[in-house]
């Protein structure tokens, strides 16, 4: 288990402030949040790059905050690689082995098994120069998982790679944490990355941990602005909130949003664009909020289309649907169209 507690660094442009987190072992974490968040830092100073000024990081209950990076047997993977350009892929695997005196022999066994398990057994005898920069990452990845490291920290491994690669890496880490089990800490900008990888997450801004929370979670249930806005939730409002007879009732603008969360007064409300079913008829149903309204805007965005559906609040209703069922139902900018959704998909906070 990591744990950090209260964790502060000012670099200028790049700070941390009071950030607490507890990673289980085993665990693949992800951090989500903007440029300048605070990501990169973070990772670097757990991995004992930059000494905190204030705060403690522990590692299996040893208090690490002062042990220098040789120590902590952690190990970090950005996003550009950094091989050594004129060692072989092999030689690049077993670096960190070799300066550590481990006898050729285990190293040979380790290399090979880190290669056959990251697909790169072919690649053994070319130089870093000759590869892909896919097959780049798995190296630079075999070469931290050689050393056995107690936490594994991931900068951003995939954003350098075209949507294809990145894909077939995505299922490789997959795989490799799978039979490992390593401890990671995994930075990206991608909520793709986070839904496919992680088990828990956590959002930053600002040098802060905003939210954590397993991914579906924070995605579906935002607790600020700042994290329904970042997520893309799509459909943020803001109203007064009533609790009658088990159900809130939230007045935006003169229409009556129900919800199952029960929160009185001032609130804001998020409801995830798929959530939303559309029709050109009233649908008869279950779900408490149906409203009438007037397709705004359609945006085709390949497998799906975006419409902006104005129900006469100040800001339309976000709405994804499949692109058949845009083509079936005939939609068109200006159509009147029905929007219906469960209270128990409206999140409040």
């Amino acid at each position: 288990m990591i744990r950090i507690e209260k964790i502060s660094k000012d670099l200028g442009e790049f700070f941390l402030r009071d950030v607490n987190l507890e990673i289980d072992d085993g665990e693949y974490f992800m951090v989500l949040g903007p440029t300048g968040a605070g990501k990169t830092i973070l990772l670097e100073t757990i991995a004992g790059i930059y000494r905190a000024d204030s705060g403690r990081i522990v590692l299996n209950e040893r208090d690490i905050t002062d042990v220098p990076p040789r120590e902590r047997n952690i190990g970090i993977v950005y996003q550009d690689y950094v091989l050594f350009p004129f060692l072989t892929v092999e030689e690049n695997i077993g670096f960190g082995l070799k300066s550590r005196k481990v006898a050729k022999r285990e190293i040979k066994h380790r290399v090979d098994e880190l290669a056959n398990l990251m697909g790169v057994s072919h690649l053994l005898h070319r130089y870093p120069g000759t590869l892909s920069g896919g097959e780049q990452q798995r190296i630079a990845i075999a070469r931290a998982l050689s050393m056995e490291p107690n936490v594994l920290l991931l900068d951003e491994p995939l954003s350098a790679l075209d949507p294809q690669t990145s894909e077939r890496l995505r299922q490789e880490l997959k795989k490799v944490h799978s039979v490992m089990k390593t401890t990671t800490i995994h930075v990206t900008h991608s909520f793709e990355e986070a839904f496919l990888l992680g088990s828990r997450m956590a959002v930053m801004n600002k040098g802060a941990i905003i939210q954590v929370g397993e991914p579906n979670d924070v995605f579906r249930k935002p607790e600020s602005e700042f994290v329904a806005d970042f997520l893309g939730v799509g459909n943020l409002f803001q109203g007064e909130s009533i609790i009658n007879n088990g159900v809130a009732y939230i007045d935006l603008d003169g229409i009556k949003i129900a919800s199952t969360t029960l929160m009185p007064g001032s609130v804001h409300v998020s409801i995830r664009p798929e959530d939303i079913l559309v029709s050109t008829a009233e649908i008869v149903s279950s779900a408490r909020n149906s409203f009438k309204g007037v397709i705004q805007s359609v945006i085709d965005v390949g497998t799906t289309v975006r419409i902006a559906v104005d129900a006469g609040i100040n800001a339309p209703f976000a709405v994804a649907i499949t692109k058949q069922s845009f083509e079936d139902m005939k939609l068109e900018k200006g159509k009147e169209v029905y929007i219906t959704f469960k209270a128990s998909t409206v999140h409040v906070f």
